[in-house]
């Protein structure tokens, strides 16, 4: 404070800011620890929190604050360097740095912006739905033909579009366990309403390999009939590209 009594201009706001940052960078506790670091980062970037030009720390201090493992703190910054959020230098002052401007990449148009929220939230209710019923009506060949394409995709991670392709097949594969041709319409168009917004994220083969590990873990669920394991495992994997578009997108 100045000797007349008045506090300097931006004392407050340095001190505010100071305190938001603590927030960003607090410790990660998500099962999900990539995509809500992704959203953490995005989201403090937007917010200016993180302002253009802003250099990272380092990433063993970020590990450390956010507690996460090295690979998956630069399968985040790889995810937002990909999207034109952040850009990386080497040598002597170099690190990892807030692009300026932001982000230099086409952005979404303004139907997907308004409407994002809305399409995952109906993707929750339908397959987390249709992963209970799943559970409790599956006949175990169903289930290994699903088996199957999990490992098809265990060849494909450095391929997103095939990827893509034979993931959307998986999960109309879920649906068609129920016997429901409605709840398999309903899988079909939620699968495409998600491929429009999926395309405005990164997909490194680490992330990929984590969601193919989800599948596993979900047509193990469906496999012993558990359905409240099933639907668990359903909720997970489809929080974490929720995160990642929460991070990624601009505000609508």
């Amino acid at each position: 404070m100045s000797a007349n009594g008045v506090e300097p201009l931006g004392i407050t706001a340095t001190l505010e800011a100071a305190s938001s940052l603590e927030t960003v960078f607090a410790p990660v506790r998500s099962q999900t620890a990539f995509e809500e670091t992704v959203e953490r980062l995005g989201t403090a970037i937007k917010l200016g929190l993180l302002p253009p030009g802003t250099r990272l720390p380092a990433e063993r201090e970020l590990c450390a604050k956010l507690g996460i493992a090295r690979s998956t703190l630069r399968q985040a910054l790889v995810a937002l360097g990909q999207s034109g959020h952040l850009y990386a230098t080497r040598g002597r002052g170099g690190g990892t740095f807030v692009a300026d401007p932001q982000p230099p990449a086409q952005p979404p148009s303004a139907d997907v912006l308004a409407g994002w929220h809305e399409v995952c939230d109906e993707r929750m209710t339908v397959e987390v739905g249709i992963a209970v019923l799943a559970a409790e009506r599956a006949r175990p060949e169903m289930v290994a033909a699903l088996d199957e394409l999990v490992v098809v995709l265990d060849g494909m991670l450095d391929d997103f579009p095939a990827y893509r392709q034979v993931d959307i097949r998986l999960h109309v594969g879920l649906a068609e366990l129920t016997g429901s041709p409605r709840l398999v319409s309903l899988m079909t168009e939620t699968q495409g309403a998600m491929s429009s917004l999926i395309s405005h994220i990164a997909h490194p083969p680490e992330v990929l390999d984590s969601a193919n590990d989800q599948h596993r873990r979900l047509l193990a669920a469906v496999r012993r009939h558990d359905e409240a394991a099933a639907a668990r495992e359903m909720t997970e994997h489809l929080r974490g590209p929720e995160h990642v578009l929460a991070g990624l997108l601009p505000n609508g």
